[in-house]
């Protein structure tokens, strides 16, 4: 992602309103993302779980742009110090920038540069929550989110896309994200459940998704979403570089899915609709970063190289004895990982840049620097949202009680259900008022029970 200082230059690019509006429209499709999340975890979870997973992202919405406009956009882009973090006091409240200013080297406002930056830093925690379902309190959830943005992702940012930030100025490719969201989200996530443990039940209870229906909505709004998350972040629409990227997002997208579904058939028997929503998420994460650099052929074998190992990944979790509710690690992790490091493979040095990957005659310079990335922001990430973690749970605590665990999170903490089933089947009601027989009041009793499970 292209990023840069503020400058009133004499001659610095004029506005452009095509490009203004395009980076409006992809700035909406980002935060469509969010709710689009929201569904696709909200039916991975059992019904008692329904409402406090949408909750945990859509509470991202709230609080991340409060932050963000309060202090993130100066700690993210703002003029670099050590190479770690920035800080402009015109940022801070957004209160000092020019109705048109431009970001630097661009066409479009700083505004629009801000707003569009915002939906990344909004769904970046948003993405951490599937890996906790089930068990964490809301209200430690929300400060976790406050702590973690301000300490974590605003400064991992400031090191990929900020100019002066030390990634940055490496060389590292990260066109929209794959180290700074999805590595950066996805280590977090095993920070945090390496803390909190495990789900009662895990291992032990079926934990089926409630709604498959939810949850191919939730990742066929993700995949149109993406479009602006991928396409709108070359920041403009001038030299083809989005457009390639819109292409490679549809067609690794598509490779993905059925690289997995292939996988899933071989190994389990059936093609399943979570393995491909799930595929399709895969491929999407791994074309994030390696879209600006790859051709079509190239964003294919990224594509299904990600859907076979991120399918094998999902997997893990049974084995090594870590619970990751909804995946987070095996999809988001492994595939931020698979996707930048195969830029150092397949980059051509024919689209957002001239470095080549080993497969294009670049040697290996570009994978050491895909790999430093990488590895730099899964430790950092991970190191600091564990301790988070351990921070938040020692002073307030992170899990809700076993008995509240059990009974369903969404009553306690939302005082809601997801779904009413009072009326069906006559309604539970109905069948208590009049029990003939003991026979009858134990049928009632037993599909009460059904009812409410």
């Amino acid at each position: 992602m292209p990023s840069g200082i503020t400058t009133l230059a004499a001659d610095a690019p004029q506005l452009s309103a095509a490009n203004t509006g395009f980076m409006l429209i992809c700035s909406a499709l980002v935060m469509l993302m969010t709710p689009a999340l929201a569904f696709f975890y909200g039916g991975m979870v059992r019904v008692k779980s329904t409402l406090n997973m949408l909750m945990m992202s859509f509470i991202s919405l709230g609080i991340v742009t409060i932050l963000w406009v309060l202090y993130g956009f100066s700690l993210a882009f703002g003029t670099d110090s050590g190479s770690l973090i920035g800080w402009s006091s015109d940022y801070v409240g957004l209160s000092g920038i020019g109705l048109t200013q431009l970001w630097d080297g661009y066409t479009i406002p700083i505004y629009v540069f801000a707003v569009f930056q915002l939906m990344f830093a909004i769904i970046t925690p948003a993405l951490i929550s599937g890996a906790l379902a089930d068990r964490v309190k809301f209200t430690a959830w929300a400060l976790f989110i406050a702590l973690w943005v301000t300490v974590v992702y605003f400064p991992v940012a400031h090191w990929v896309w900020g100019a002066g930030g030390w990634l940055f100025e490496m060389g590292v490719i990260d066109f929209a994200g794959g180290t700074a969201v999805h590595i950066n989200a996805g280590a977090a996530a095993l920070g945090v459940i390496l803390v909190i443990g495990k789900r009662v039940g895990f291992k032990k209870d079926p934990m089926r998704p409630h709604s498959l229906p939810l949850v191919m909505l939730g990742a066929g709004l993700l995949w149109f979403g993406w479009f602006g998350f991928n396409a709108g972040s070359w920041l403009g629409n001038d030299d083809g570089v989005g457009a390639v990227m819109f292409v490679n997002t549809q067609v690794a997208t598509a490779a993905a899915m059925l690289a997995w579904l292939a996988y899933e058939k071989i190994r389990h028997g059936a093609f399943t609709t979570l393995g491909a929503a799930s595929g399709a998420v895969a491929g999407l994460v791994a074309i994030t970063p390696a879209g600006g650099s790859v051709s079509p052929l190239g964003a294919i074998a990224v594509g299904a190289i990600a859907g076979v190992l991120c399918a094998m990944a999902v997997g893990l979790k049974y084995r090594l004895n870590y619970d990751d509710s909804l995946d987070v690690v095996g999809v988001h992790l492994v595939g931020g990982v698979v996707g930048s490091l195969l830029v150092g493979f397949f980059a051509t040095g024919g689209v957002q840049s001239d470095a080549k990957g080993l497969f294009y005659g670049g040697g290996l310079d570009q994978l050491g620097k895909q790999a430093t990335g990488v590895f730099a922001v899964l430790a950092y990430s991970l190191l600091v949202s564990a301790i988070l973690a351990f921070a938040v749970d020692k002073v307030i605590g992170m899990r809700v009680s076993e008995d509240v665990e059990v009974s369903g999170i969404d009553q306690d903490e939302h005082a809601e259900t997801a779904y009413d089933f009072s009326g069906a089947g006559g309604g539970s009601v109905a069948r208590k008022a009049v029990p003939a027989t003991n026979q009858d009041a134990r049928a009632a009793a037993a599909a009460d029970k059904k009812v409410d499970a």
